[in-house]
Formats: structure tokens, C-alpha cells, sequence
């Protein structure tokens, strides 16, 4: 039933009006408008979505603003992507850092701040006003085990029940990742931490019959294997063992090479990791990015690839060529049958839209 139909209820039949007063307009007015909008965004696991779709459906992932910013800048980046109904919307989370700010006797002092705030109250605000499930990410660096347990509990009662569990990088100062006292070190136990919340397994123990989330669960997979893992095959026994901990599915690392992502999925399946495995994608949009991307996520790019960005002047010249690989890239994965093509927008959703647009 749509706004049209529900309207007409107030007038049927040979012109009578068949309510009596304005307020028992109003109040029925109300209930169907009210009961439309519920049917209209039913809230979905990443999995369900998956399941449910006829064809590879696309998502988006975005970070948080700067401190000092307000959610009109996520609006105003999302806008132009609306239209490609996206199934999901992932919201990215960054650790604090510590700075070291100058007092006025001279000295230093050190302060831990957060630059990027907000992951919890963003993806509320985006299922309110989009209608569009969001999937918060979920760190250890930078949380104790309690506050992921109350960040976790925030999440259920806001109706989120998806999330994107992560270990995180290093702090800026820290040369290798440094858990947080009396926290996670590494992403399985994370993950194990939000699954007890499933079963309604709280820290405390004294706590029975407790609330049984319902969260659907993504972890990270790497095609060209994590930086810090020895070799593909190490990388992968820890990814089956997450899987076998509660793992629902996988999003990847970004790669810009669609054979390392077949390769991955491939050897994968070989190693019992049945779950959707989900190809991140980003646009090259720079010639800076040449070094940036392989120095900062550790992946390779394209012999090919790299080539024609050299040849360029601009980096108006650089975005057009990234749009160009990553369209041929959403293209031959798409027609592969991955369940999901998700793009990091980091800035450029009008990349990400004239890719969108175009595809097969």
C-alpha cells in the first residue's frame, strides 16, 4: 500500500466521508503512515541480504567525520549514492592517539584524543534516515573488554545487529599493534567476545539468563595475505579459525588485481572457509596513492595499472584511469557471481557513483 492508496481510505464511496471527526483521521492517518514506513525498512543481517538478492548487490563503507564536523557531511557524501540502493553501510572506527601538547610552563603534557568520534551514533543516524542497514566497525586497539561489552550492549539497543570485527592498526606512536590493558590482542578474541554475547554470555559472571543478542558477525580477509602473518597459509588457519568461532562472513582487504582475490576465495574454499567472501574495492584517484596504498594497506598494484597513471598530468587525468580499472574490475566480479561488490568511498563517492552507474 502506498502514501496514495492510504490517502484515499479518507474518501470512499459515493463522496461520503466514513469518519466522523478530524482526530479519527488523524489517529488512522497515523497507524497505516506509521505501519507503511515499518514494512518499508525491514532491518536485515549482512547475511540475509546476501541470501535474499537475485544478483550481486552493492554496499558502501565510510569513515566518520573529524571532530568539530556534523553529521550533514555524512549526508552530504552518501546522497549522491543513494540511488543504487545499497544493501549496507559500513562505518569504519579509529583508535585514539596520544599527542603531546605544549603547557603554558613549557612542558609537554601527553593527551589521548579521538579524532574520528562517532561510529555508534552514525550508524543510527544512517538506518534512521535512510532506512539502510549499517554495519558499525568494532576495534580492539583503544577498548578494554568492558567497554566493548557496553559498546556492544549500546549497539543491540539501537537495533544494530550487524558488525565488522577488526584488531585494528597500531597506534600512530607504536610501532607494532599494543592491546589495551585488560584488553583484546587480537581480532578472534574480539569476535569470541561478541558471540558470548550472542549465547547471553555477559563479563560479569553473576549475571543469568541474560539477553541473547543477535549480532551477524564479519571479520577481515586478506587476498594478498595480512603484513604481519608469515605466509598465505598461516593467514588463512587464523581465518578458519574464525570462522569456526562464529564467523559469519568475510570482507577483503582491498586489491586492485581480480586473480588475487579468485586465488583467495579459492584457497579458502579448499580450507573449509565456506562463508560469503566479500571483494572491498577502492579507486585510484592520484598519483601519490602509487606509494601510499602499498606502503599503508600493504597490497599490490598492477603492473599495467600503474603504468597508465604514470603516464598522466593530472590527477584529474589519475581519477579518470582509476575509474576506468575499477569499473573493469566491478565488471568481471560482478558477472563471477560475488555476493557483494563493496566500496571504500574514503572521499570520492562521485567515483564510486559513475563506477555504480555503469555497471553490467
Amino acid at each position: 500500500m502506498n502514501i496514495k492508496t492510504m490517502l484515499t481510505l479518507f474518501n470512499i464511496g459515493n463522496g461520503n466521508n466514513i469518519f466522523q471527526s478530524v482526530n479519527d483521521k488523524a489517529v488512522l492517518c497515523c497507524y497505516y503512515i506509521t505501519t507503511y514506513f515499518c514494512i518499508y525498512f525491514v532491518k536485515m543481517k549482512v547475511t540475509d541480504h546476501i541470501k535474499e538478492a537475485k544478483d550481486t548487490v552493492v554496499s558502501f563503507e565510510i569513515l566518520p567525520p573529524l571532530k568539530g564536523k556534523t553529521i550533514e557531511s555524512i549526508y552530504n557524501h552518501l546522497d549522491p549514492l543513494m540511488e543504487f540502493d545499497p544493501a549496507f553501510i559500513n562505518v569504519t572506527y579509529h583508535r585514539s592517539e596520544q599527542v603531546f601538547k605544549k603547557k603554558a610552563d613549557g612542558t609537554f603534557e601527553k593527551v589521548e584524543v579521538r579524532k574520528r568520534p562517532g561510529t555508534v551514533g552514525i550508524c543510527a543516524a544512517i538506518m534512521n534516515h535512510y532506512k539502510i542497514d549499517a554495519v558499525p566497525h568494532l576495534i580492539c586497539g583503544g577498548f578494554n573488554l568492558q567497554e566493548t561489552e557496553n559498546a556492544l550492549i549500546d549497539l543491540a539497543f539501537l537495533g544494530i545487529d550487524n558488525v565488522l570485527v577488526l584488531r585494528g592498526d597500531a597506534a600512530k606512536n607504536e610501532t607494532l599493534f599494543e592491546p589495551e590493558k585488560n584488553g583484546h590482542a587480537y581480532a578472534l578474541d574480539l569476535l569470541k567476545q561478541t558471540v558470548n554475547l550472542n549465547n547471553g554470555i555477559y563479563l560479569e559472571e553473576d549475571i543469568r539468563d541474560g539477553y541473547k543478542t543477535k549480532f551477524c558477525i564479519g571479520v577481515a580477509g586478506y587476498p594478498e595475505k595480512h603484513f604481519e602473518a608469515p605466509n598465505m597459509e598461516s593467514d588463512l588457519r587464523y581465518l578458519k579459525l574464525k570462522v569456526d568461532a562464529g564467523a559469519d562472513y568475510v570482507t577483503t582487504q582491498m586489491f586492485f588485481d581480480n586473480k588475487k582475490y579468485f586465488e583467495f576465495v579459492k584457497k579458502c574454499r579448499e580450507a573449509g572457509i565456506e562463508i560469503p567472501i566479500i571483494p572491498g574495492l577502492k579507486p585510484i584517484t592520484s598519483k601519490k596513492q602509487l606509494s601510499v596504498l602499498p606502503r599503508t594497506f600493504h597490497v599490490d598494484i598492477p603492473t599495467e595499472l600503474s603504468n597508465e597513471i604514470l603516464k598522466c598530468k593530472t590527477d584529474a587525468d589519475v581519477e579518470i584511469v582509476g575509474t576506468e580499472w575499477l569499473l573493469a574490475q566491478s565488471n568481471e566480479l560482478k558477472k563471477a557471481g560475488v555476493p557483494v561488490l563493496h566500496y571504500y568511498t574514503l572521499g570520492k563517492p562521485h567515483v564510486i557513483a559513475n563506477v555504480v552507474k555503469e555497471l553490467v
